[in-house]
């Protein structure tokens, strides 16, 4: 049994003073503020938070989670892991139907050893229209028995899918991969209004990165962003890089739809974590400059180089989100849209998944699974 305590932490959506935490093996086993029940085998000087959940995230520190390469995607994961990333969904980009099973085949293993908690397809199943940086060549209408081939090449670590609405067969692909027990979301998508609402209808729980890669909202055509914003079924994603959206735009949404329907996430690429220059996302090149990752040719935006606590240093800094609300979009609603039900919180029964954050909100001290990985 190893007795944690902190200065402040976030403990049941509150920022408290002098919490501790009794861990057992790889479980939180009981919590309290105040004179621990004994002496702390760990004190921290800073913020205790749960350990961040992202859940659409394509790389960092140089390796890609889409390049079939193990040793890479372990590379990522670790960049991430550091950062206070201690649950972490492996995003996939569009792919040929023969490399998109190769790239999950390749992943199971990684799940199953816990190194990812499963496996995110965004693509193929994407709008030409709004494919941002996934090779439009490569985008196709879902199809029953190619779904039926990468679920069972997953063996149960596909998690989660991004696909369009619009396109011809969406709907029916909802129903199936819900059937399936994966998490559906509506993105890469020029659907209109009643499309992602009949998208929501049919299963439809998360909206991918809302704003980006979708239509605005006009005054006489609310588009999906509206339809999505307004079902109180889904969970909207957000990048908040201060890049793909404006911080103003993040406090708008928090504050329409509420903490517990945003999920903050990365969707990083392998420039997250390394320097500027040349990249790849898929096939597709890609040019980091001041770390903002864009098309090579065209200029639009490549996913990100963020990672989680940058992300919520944008949150309190930026948009003036308190630390226990920021902490909700970071850890606990992701966990739970997700369903990775011991995760996110910091209650007995969950994994001892633990961030601790210096007063000028960087990572000072990781805990995964009940084991430091970073001090």
């Amino acid at each position: 049994m190893v007795l944690v305590q902190a200065a402040r932490g976030v403990i049941d959506g509150m920022t408290v003073a002098d919490p501790w935490l009794e861990i057992s093996g790889d479980r939180i086993a009981a919590v309290g503020t105040g004179p621990p029940p004994r002496e702390p085998d760990d004190t921290l000087a800073g913020t205790l938070l749960p350990g961040f959940v992202d859940q659409h995230c394509h790389g960092g520190n140089r390796g890609n989670f889409f390049a079939g390469d193990e040793a890479a995607a372990r590379t990522g994961a670790r960049l991430h892991l550091e950062h206070g990333t201690t649950t972490l969904v492996a995003s996939l980009v569009t792919a040929a139907p023969d490399p998109l099973v190769q790239q999950v085949r390749c992943l199971v293993p990684l799940v199953a050893e816990g190194v990812f908690a499963g496996i995110h397809l965004e693509g193929p199943w994407l709008s030409d229209r709004m494919c941002g940086a996934h090779d439009p060549a490569l985008l196709r209408d879902p199809d029953p028995a190619e779904i039926d081939s990468v679920l069972a090449a997953g063996d149960g670590a596909v998690v989660m899918v991004t696909l369009a609405p619009e396109l011809s067969g969406a709907l029916a692909a909802i129903r199936q991969f819900v059937a399936a027990d994966v998490v559906v979301a509506v993105g890469h998508t020029h659907c209109d209004f009643d499309r992602a609402r009949e998208a929501v209808a049919a299963g439809a729980t998360v909206a991918t990165h809302l704003f980006n890669q979708m239509p605005p909202i006009q005054k006489r055509d609310a588009g999906p962003v509206v339809a999505l914003m307004g079902d109180p079924r889904v969970t909207v994603e957000m990048i908040a890089d201060g890049v793909h959206l404006d911080p103003a735009i993040i406090d708008f949404v928090v504050g329409a739809v509420g903490p517990d329907r945003v999920s903050v996430i990365t969707d990083a690429m392998g420039a997250a974590g390394a320097p500027d220059g040349d990249y790849l996302i898929g096939h597709l090149a890609v040019t980091v400059a001041d770390g903002v990752a864009r098309l090579t040719e065209g200029g639009a935006l490549a996913g990100s180089t963020l990672t989680m606590d940058r992300a919520l240093q944008t949150l309190v800094r930026d948009c003036g989100i308190d630390l226990a609300t920021a902490s909700r979009m970071l850890a606990t609603t992701p966990a739970r849209v997700m369903g990775f039900a011991d995760r996110g919180r910091l209650e007995s029964g969950c994994r001892a998944d633990l961030v601790s954050l210096a007063d000028d909100l960087t990572v000072t001290a990781v805990m995964q699974a009940g084991v430091w990985v970073r001090r």
